[in-house]
């Protein structure tokens, strides 16, 4: 990957920091174009984590304010001409996934500040004038010498009947999930060596406001050197963008992802997370909503996807898990 001078910048500071063991947070956007990075005794009081418990932040939720989420997701008319260009370009054989995604007006009467103070959730960060996230997605997990990436790929309605057993036979979900696992076993053979898949296709439930949603995920571990430390820079920014949330191949499928969204995506299905001094842990930037009270969502489109099931997915992660 070619880096801004900012990327630059962050990822020799990461190395520096990791050589000498000293505890950081990070936050890294899909482009590579304005990475963040803190010591962990710096004042970041306008990024506030807490990542699976590893936090800077004392929630002061206040529970007496009941939560008002409407949301408002574009015609299915537009979503379906965004859809088509995709399809087109997995036809030329230019991508054998993409991951389209949406942005979806909301109306709450909660700031941003308040909902990351309510939200349950395994990830959740806040950065101010900027955004929320509540993420249920780990991007990778450096424990023991040991790199382990957990991508998540498939979603259903889990208080549909018999849901589990569906979405792990569907055939198009399973492709897509392979492929993706591909894809990351790939990704971690560049920077860890005995590249595995430990766990493939386990299925998941997560809260949301209105009821459960299903995910599928995997696990795929590698072996890292006892140096590795040195070059924590150089593993994640080697690593992204992740897998799940941008398709294979990489590079032409970001170009799709541009030409079609019309836009970067900023900080929306970047990364995020901390490094302790010997572990590390971090995730993927969905489940999101930005100062303009738009919500980022989407999904992964191969030549089995249908348009209907695709706008019902995008519309069905728009959610926050507050109860």
């Amino acid at each position: 990957m070619n880096l801004n001078k900012e990327s630059a910048v962050s990822k020799a500071l990461l190395n520096k920091w990791g050589k000498e063991k000293t505890p950081f947070v990070f936050l890294i956007d899909f482009e590579c174009k304005k990475p963040l990075c803190w010591r962990i005794d710096d004042n970041t009081a306008d990024f506030k984590y807490d990542f699976n418990g590893f936090t800077n932040a004392e929630k002061l939720p206040n529970k007496n304010k009941k939560l008002q989420f409407e949301r408002y997701p574009e015609s299915f008319e537009i979503y379906k001409a965004k859809f088509e260009k995709i399809k087109q370009q997995i036809e030329y054989g230019n991508s054998f996934l993409v991951n389209l995604t949406t942005e979806t007006p909301i109306v709450t009467n909660l700031s941003l500040g308040e909902i990351f103070d309510r939200v349950v959730a395994k990830y959740s960060c806040w950065l101010q004038d900027a955004f929320v996230c509540f993420s249920p997605e780990t991007f990778i997990k450096i424990m023991n010498q040991k790199i382990y990436s957990y991508p998540m790929k498939g979603t259903v309605d889990a208080n549909l009947p018999n849901a589990e057993e569906n979405i792990l036979k569907d055939a198009k979900e399973l492709a897509e999930h392979a492929t993706i696992v591909d894809l990351i076993r790939n990704d971690l053979s560049r920077v860890s060596t005995n590249v595995k898949v430990d766990k493939f296709r386990f299925y998941e439930k997560i809260k949301t406001q209105t009821g459960l949603l299903g995910q599928v995920s995997s696990e795929i571990s590698g072996d890292l050197q006892p140096n590795y430390a040195e070059h924590i820079g150089d593993i994640l920014f080697d690593l992204l963008p992740a897998g799940s949330i941008c398709g294979a191949p990489k590079a032409k499928t970001k170009k799709i992802i541009f030409d079609t969204e019309q836009g970067d995506r900023g900080y929306y299905t970047g990364i995020a997370g901390y490094f302790d001094g010997e572990n590390l842990d971090s995730c993927v930037l969905i489940r999101y909503l930005q100062e303009n009270n738009r919500y980022r969502s989407g999904g992964g489109i191969t030549f089995q996807s249908d348009a209907t099931k695709e706008y019902q997915e995008m519309i069905e992660k728009v959610y926050v898990p507050i109860f």
